[in-house]
């Protein structure tokens, strides 16, 4: 009985270990599309354009090291998905702070996932419950009034870019190898995000540091973030793989106090103790079918 525990044990460690760095990696993005965005002259579309373009040459590469037979894999629901997340994503944040930014795009993930979790039968049990629940009042700590309310165009873009990702993330539930799906998703969506900068042509615009933050983003945080991410959530149930998200915008908002100069709450401080808390006692529970 020794081995089979052990084994047991081991791909445990090794899903909390990929989901700890795609979490990171997430949050990564967050302060990196933050920063180009606030502190350089490059703009939303060509900073997605760019984006998108390294992720998938990082992966492509990384794709060819590892095999250099095997094809890439994906889907072009899974591009279109990743490019309206993405697009959103940066739209959003020319006037959003990080860890506002963070908070709404992982709400909209979970609810979208929570309710897929539901809709296919999954159930938390107690202790499940009870980390969903200190999770969610760790997000309402921080929308608790005090805090300038987001403009309206950009929450709605945010929130749009939310649901484009869980639907990324859940079509990456089925993915056999998260590498070559992600490769694919991420070439497919070259062409995709061309087409969604060109209402914004006139205004493109070059910026050498931003197209670094961007070139950054799209290699490291997002190309093997995602193929990360890919792998963690083939081993975790709908409702896991919202509820572990949550932790996102706890992890954003203190990069941005780090990088960007932002200010350490109370509220901010409370919250990242109620969501990584909850985050833990839902990865650590049991599902019920």
């Amino acid at each position: 009985m020794t081995a089979p525990a052990t084994g047991l044990a081991t791909t445990r460690g090794s899903t909390l270990l990929l989901t700890a760095l795609a979490m990171l990696a997430f949050a990564g993005n967050s302060v990196l599309c933050r920063l180009a965005l606030k502190h350089t002259g490059i703009d939303a579309p060509s900073f997605t354009v760019l984006r998108i373009a390294s992720g998938a040459l990082m992966l492509w590469f990384l794709l060819k090291w590892r095999n250099a037979g095997k094809p890439m894999a994906g889907s072009w629901p899974g591009a279109l998905a990743l490019v309206v997340y993405a697009a959103g994503f940066s739209l959003a944040y020319i006037h959003l702070d990080t860890g506002t930014g963070a908070l709404l795009l992982f709400g909209a993930v979970q609810l979208s996932m929570l309710l897929y979790g539901f809709v296919r039968g999954e159930r938390l049990g107690l202790q499940g419950v009870a980390g969903l629940l200190l999770a969610i009042a760790g997000l309402l700590v921080l929308l608790l009034p005090g805090a300038s309310a987001p403009p309206l165009g950009s929450a709605l873009l945010m929130l749009m870019a939310g649901f484009a990702w869980a639907v990324y993330s859940l079509l990456g539930k089925g993915s056999g190898d998260p590498l070559a799906a992600t490769t694919g998703n991420f070439v497919r969506g070259i062409p995709l995000a061309l087409a969604c900068a060109l209402p914004f042509l006139q205004g493109l615009h070059f910026d050498p540091a931003g197209a670094g933050f961007a070139l950054l983003s799209g290699a490291v945080a997002s190309g093997m973030g995602y193929a990360i991410w890919y792998a963690a959530v083939a081993r975790l149930a709908s409702i896991q793989a919202a509820t572990v998200q949550l932790s996102v915008p706890i992890l954003a908002a203190a990069a941005g106090i780090l990088f960007l100069g932002e200010a350490l709450t109370l509220p901010l401080a409370i919250a990242s103790l109620a969501v990584l808390g909850g985050v833990g006692l839902v990865l650590s529970s049991k599902m019920k079918h």
